[in-house]
């Protein structure tokens, strides 16, 4: 079970949680007071959990239905349905009853672990069939047997148009996306991660949880995100690196604390994904804290990481999400041949991250895989280097005259602004153009900025016909359970 960096890990999420039990290394601590976990305490945990589930006879591989905010609690609901040899289905509490309903009635999980504060939601949501399993109780219950093959993970894309899709992981691919960030950041024992993001999101659960894992380091796991503790946690809970959002960076740069100088020499990067971050905000934070941002990019259909840009001294290209690490990317033209360098197409992957099959639904299985590449729906490009850049998203391109515009760089003029805390272009239906640019934006308390100041901000970085025809000011702007901004939302809600 050691950990290479060249190749994926083998055997299953039961055999490295076994092995990392053999020592006494603490697994999980938490901020909000929780009992710490040990690998061994955790293993113990989980165990207890699976016979459980067992016990009520449920088969390998069935969904069980996870409703937990991230804390003690959900940390060993998650690895008790893993360790029994089930799929366990993070449910996004966040979503809304409705969603949280089609969720749990499209697994059809029987048994649910579902967290004391969400038990009034989960009563109006779940299905008659499906009861809360509350009591784990000591027994002997005899495990299923688990392969590497087998179903480990069902978690569902947020669903900005049409019904969500459930995205299903083996445990050799939810292990594989613990080990891709491994690789990229260089993952050790010796470190610590401070997790913010809710781990029913794929960024949460691979990336700092799975990374754990795999690398034999911990986690200190927070609630939620708050922009005033999150130095002070650092500085307490001594960790070495962070996964967060773009929003996030934002946020800390336009808050008043800063780290102390033990949290800056001990950090050795923060992480950026889920949405593209603007060069400006990632200057600035870095300007500002002494801290390199690793910029990259995943999918809940990769196990979270396909590209990271190296870590210091490598070459990182602010604006680019970075290289492949432990998978395989290239650029899809619309016959679906591979573009050559610099040419725009889909952003396509393959590798021990990709996901089976979306539940239930052999056809959109069938239409997202061309062979063995997995086709993101995203828009780039390779430089000579092999460093991607991510044009935009085929469903979110605004089509203005014909002419094709990529929201981000709308998104990264406003951003150049220092008023500016969140910000997103969309499209508006329009007689003339077919389509125009409107946008949206969120500013830092008590700033004076006018509508008319952006756009003046666009047209003189992008010329007139991309900048926006009018911007919005919003207290907040929509998001998804990991923090990302909903761009196609903002067309519903204005």
């Amino acid at each position: 079970m050691n950990l290479s960096y060249d190749t994926p890990p083998e055997g299953t999420l039961r055999d490295w949680i076994n092995y990392r039990a053999q020592g006494a290394d603490i697994a999980f601590v938490f901020p909000e007071g929780e009992i710490s976990l040990s690998w061994k305490d955790l293993r113990d945990e989980a165990a207890k959990i699976a016979r459980a589930i067992t016990a009520q006879g449920i088969a390998k591989g069935e969904s069980i239905a996870i409703l937990q905010p991230n804390g003690r609690e959900g940390v060993l609901a998650f690895y008790g349905a893993v360790y029994g040899g089930f799929r366990a289905t993070m449910v996004n509490l966040a979503a809304g009853r409705d969603a949280i309903a089609y969720a749990l009635d499209h697994c059809e999980a029987r048994i649910a672990l579902v967290h004391d504060s969400v038990c009034d939601l989960f009563e109006t949501a779940r299905p008659k069939k499906m009861v809360r399993l509350s009591s784990f109780i000591e027994n002997d219950v005899e495990l299923h047997n688990v392969s590497a093959s087998d179903h480990a993970l069902l978690m569902y894309t947020s669903g900005t148009t049409g019904r969500p899709k459930g995205v299903v992981h083996t445990q050799s691919s939810l292990l594989a996306g613990g080990w891709t960030p491994t690789v990229a950041h260089r993952l050790t024992d010796q470190d610590r991660a401070l997790c913010v993001l809710p781990i029913c999101h794929i960024n949460g659960l691979c990336v700092t949880v799975m990374g754990a894992l795999v690398s034999g380091g911990s986690v200190a796991m927070a609630e939620k995100f708050s922009a005033s503790r999150f130095w002070d946690q650092i500085k307490t809970y001594e960790a070495t690196w962070f996964s967060v959002v773009p929003t996030i960076i934002s946020h800390l740069l336009h808050n008043a604390a800063n780290p102390d100088e033990n949290s800056k020499q001990r950090l050795r990067f923060g992480r950026s994904a889920s949405s593209a971050l603007a060069p400006d905000v990632q200057t600035a934070f870095e300007t500002r804290f002494g801290l390199p941002i690793i910029e990259t990019m995943g999918l809940t259909e990769t196990a979270a990481q396909i590209l990271s840009n190296p870590l210091p001294p490598g070459n990182r290209k602010i604006g680019s999400p970075g290289i492949a690490f432990g998978n395989e990317v290239t650029i899809l033209a619309a016959d679906l041949s591979e573009c050559e360098t610099g040419v725009e197409g889909e952003i396509a992957v393959r590798g021990p991250n990709v996901m089976l099959e979306y539940l239930k639904n052999p056809e959109a299985t069938q239409s997202t895989f061309h062979k063995d590449w997995l086709r993101t729906g995203d828009l780039g490009r390779k430089d000579a280097d092999g460093y991607l850049f991510v044009t935009g998203r085929l469903k979110e391109l605004i089509i203005k005259g014909g002419e094709n515009i990529a929201p981000r760089e709308i998104d990264e003029a406003l951003y150049a602004h220092g008023d500016v805390v969140e910000a997103a272009a969309f499209a508006r239906p329009c007689e003339i153009y077919g389509e125009r640019v409107e946008a949206a934006v969120r500013v830092c308390e008590g700033s004076t900025l006018t509508a008319q100041d952006l756009i003046a901000t666009c047209i003189e970085k992008l010329g007139q016909f991309k900048a926006p025809d009018h911007v919005h000011f919003l207290p907040e702007l929509p998001k998804g359970p990991s923090g990302k901004i909903q761009r196609l939302k903002l067309q519903e809600i204005l």
